[in-house]
């Protein structure tokens, strides 16, 4: 099995900045670590901090300048997010900077900097087109979801005898569906004589519930219950081409895949069923696995009774025993961009330097949305993945390079019990890239958590003039430089 690191950039960025908080440009210098070994994913996340360091926001000037750096550590590729969530870190972190230096409300000063709606399709200085959103809506729901406003007199108020109070911000935005071959995927859809509906689809899924929100397409198009619809991936046996899962083209790519055969079906049978019924084909309509004539809906056939007529007629589609047979490929033309916010509340430790999550509030525009509790799972995940990297999640080096995390009791994951309950939204802007006005959502919600809880801890430090820290932020590493322990510095990735 084949493991690498994620993440391992160290961003220094500059900002050119109005009086008003208006950014006029930024000047950014990436250091990425890529390990001992390239690997075929190395260079993606390198590659996306440098298109996505601009976040949502109206940047005009933009100086990047990216070194890859060999060391003799594992080497690192492609993980959730790849390169998104040390983007969004670098500018989130200058924005509540810019906030603090200049004396303005940190979600002030991301209002005057978001692209506006009217402003769509939005091309970045680094060179990526924005499809859609409505990103001050999102950060407006979200204040207001987090009761913004009573934190941050909350925290001002503080006794000295109490844990220090924290409020922390970080939008983003996400890409889905990737490049080149990613782009493409194909998808089958199979009418048995029996009545059976077999999906076949070049996506495999490891968990996202890709097999649900598949069916359920098909089921809508073709008026069956998504119990009748059974899905097959993963299998070249089955179905020989696909692209996979990654860079959250799932959905985006894999679903419109089988959304456009299912359509293609769709279209042939009410032209079948209209031949039979005798009415013309927009007067077809199917439910509960019937075809009928929607202005007399007791002229029916069963969709099985088509498929036997088909064969009867030899239809193009019907494939010897295994039925009517429908296929198709989609071919993605631009990447939809995902947006988000998040808020943090946080309590640390005068005496010890930990950290508590007191609220977590997280907005996501997702596009149009298939199935909510798969987009629930995706970011409940999401979320605690950052948790872990903000916070405790850390492969530590000696001085030598000698790895000192030998398991998982060395390498501290976030349990169930440290994930906090969770206030959540979504806001569905469609995206006109794709027939579903989909956009991702697997990796979404890991990008902007670590940065929201970093934002929060040094607002709660801000007393003590710590004005950065490297992640994970662990209680030995906040409490030091709460005493002005400066210079202590650990060897990680």
């Amino acid at each position: 099995m084949l493991a690498y690191h994620g993440r391992g950039h160290t961003i220094d960025l500059e900002a050119a900045v109005r009086r008003d908080g208006v950014l006029l440009g930024i000047r950014v210098d990436i250091v990425a670590d890529i390990g001992a070994y390239f690997l075929l994913t190395t260079p993606s996340a390198p590659f996306n901090v440098c298109r996505r360091i601009v976040g949502p926001y109206h940047i005009p000037a933009v100086s990047i300048e990216l070194k890859g750096v060999l060391t003799n550590k594992t080497s690192t590729g492609a993980y959730r997010g790849t390169g998104s969530p040390e983007a969004a870190f670098g500018i989130e972190r200058t924005m509540d900077l810019i906030a603090h230096d200049l004396g303005i409300n940190p979600a002030e000063v991301r209002r005057r900097n978001f692209i506006p709606p009217t402003a769509f399709p939005y091309r970045s200085a680094t060179g990526l087109t924005y499809d859609s959103g409505n990103y001050a809506q999102g950060l407006e729901r979200l204040l207001e979801l987090l009761d913004y406003p009573h934190w941050r007199a909350k925290a001002r108020q503080q006794a000295p005898d109490e844990p220090l109070l924290g409020i922390g911000l970080a939008t983003f935005l996400k890409s889905s569906g990737a490049a080149g071959d990613h782009r493409i995927e194909s998808a089958q859809i199979t009418l048995t004589p029996s009545g059976e509906v077999i999906v076949y689809t070049g996506i495999s899924p490891h968990g996202q519930g890709s097999e649900t929100a598949f069916a359920q397409l098909v089921a809508d198009a073709l008026g069956v219950h998504p119990e009748q619809v059974l899905v097959r991936h993963s299998d070249t046996a089955l179905f020989a081409f696909g692209e996979g899962t990654s860079a959250s083209r799932g959905l985006i790519v894999g679903g419109s895949a089988v959304h456009t055969v299912a359509q293609d079906a769709r279209h042939h049978l009410a032209h079948l069923a209209s031949e039979l019924l005798g009415c013309p084909a927009q007067n077809i309509d199917f439910q509960n696995g019937l075809a009928l004539n929607r202005h007399q809906p007791g002229n029916r056939l069963a969709l099985s009774q088509l498929v036997e007529e088909a064969a009867h007629q030899a239809h193009g589609a019907m494939e010897d025993e295994r039925g009517l047979v429908f296929r198709g490929t989609y071919t993605l033309p631009d990447a939809p961009f995902s947006f988000g916010a998040h808020a943090v509340v946080v309590e640390v430790s005068r005496e010890t330097g930990r950290v508590t999550i007191r609220r977590y509030v997280g907005i996501h525009d997702c596009g149009c949305i298939i199935n909510p509790r798969l987009v629930e799972g995706q970011i409940i995940g999401g979320i605690a993945q950052g948790l872990g990297q903000a916070l405790s999640e850390e492969v530590v080096y000696s001085p030598l390079g000698q790895p000192l995390m030998g398991s998982l009791l060395d390498y501290a994951l976030p349990r169930a019990h440290e994930v906090p309950d969770l206030i959540l939204e979504t806001l569905e802007v469609p995206s006109p890239t794709n027939p579903l006005g989909a956009k991702g959502i697997g990796s979404v919600s890991t990008v902007p958590a670590p940065a929201a809880v970093a934002n929060a801890v040094l607002d709660a430090l801000s007393g003590f003039g710590v004005r950065h820290l490297d992640t994970p932020l662990t209680a030995e590493k906040i409490w030091r430089a709460m005493q002005g322990m400066e210079g202590w510095t650990s060897h990680s990735l």
